[in-house]
């Protein structure tokens, strides 16, 4: 039995990384050939000119990775540390309002304000447009999943004992939150940070809006999107022109 469970991990292993290979494969074949013939595990026509064109773009490409790992691990820290400090807030069974809140935060996993509402809000009173800040706020707190999750964790994995303990001997409540529930909360917080980290990572939508005049803040993503848009007018004019 361990032997088969062995035997479909290894199977679903080389599954997930077969992708990999052939964006790798693909990024060695000539580009003509490629569209002619369709990729390859093993590039037929060998071809570097995808990386010369890196190395020659570098400047651009360089600043925009520069960008985005700056976004991620900041918008991924700042969306932990407000999911987790609003989370451990409702699940205080003391709070007052706790459960308007909780069904506020509900209400927005069900209901959306809107893009153009967003848009004004982060435009028009935050002055987020044409800075870097409007890579990381718009995403910091738009899936009230997270705060839901981290939640639940805290009523059901935490003992309340525990706090109640630090309380007697005098703890006050952020050094409960920093110095007990924070270090027993490393799973779940993982957990979130990863999904953070990945939406951040992917995201281009926020620098195509709110960057209209500030081209050197594009993220990677953005800036692929950008790329992949001109290659299609490009093609779509030769096409008429033919």
């Amino acid at each position: 039995m361990q032997l088969l469970a062995h035997i479909v991990m290894i199977f679903l292993s080389v599954l997930a990384l077969v992708p990999f290979w052939l964006l790798i494969a693909a990024s060695f074949s000539d580009s003509n050939y490629a569209v002619a013939e369709g990729y390859r595990f093993i590039p037929k026509v060998f071809s570097l000119d995808a990386y010369q064109y890196i190395l020659q773009q570098w400047n651009q490409i360089g600043r925009a990775y520069l960008v985005t790992l700056t976004v991620t691990a900041v918008g991924t820290v700042s969306s932990i540390l407000i999911v987790s400090l609003l989370s451990y807030g409702l699940s205080q069974k003391d709070l007052p309002g706790r459960r308007v809140i909780f069904g506020l935060i509900l209400f927005t996993m069900l209901f959306s304000g809107g893009i153009v509402p967003q848009y004004m809000i982060y435009n028009n009173y935050l002055h987020l447009k044409n800075t870097i800040w409007g890579l990381i706020v718009p995403n910091l707190l738009l899936n009230g999943f997270t705060v839901v999750l981290v939640r639940n964790y805290f009523q059901q994995s935490i003992p309340p004992e525990l706090s109640e303990a630090m309380e007697i001997d005098g703890a006050g409540p952020f050094y409960i939150f920093f110095r007990l529930v924070m270090p027993l909360s490393t799973p779940i917080l993982a957990t979130v940070g990863l999904m953070e980290a990945v939406t951040y990572w992917n995201d281009w939508n926020n620098g195509y809006v709110y960057l209209s005049k500030r081209r050197d803040l594009y993220g990677i993503q953005t800036l692929l999107n950008v790329l992949n848009q001109n290659i299609q007018a490009l093609a779509q004019q030769d096409f008429d022109m033919n």
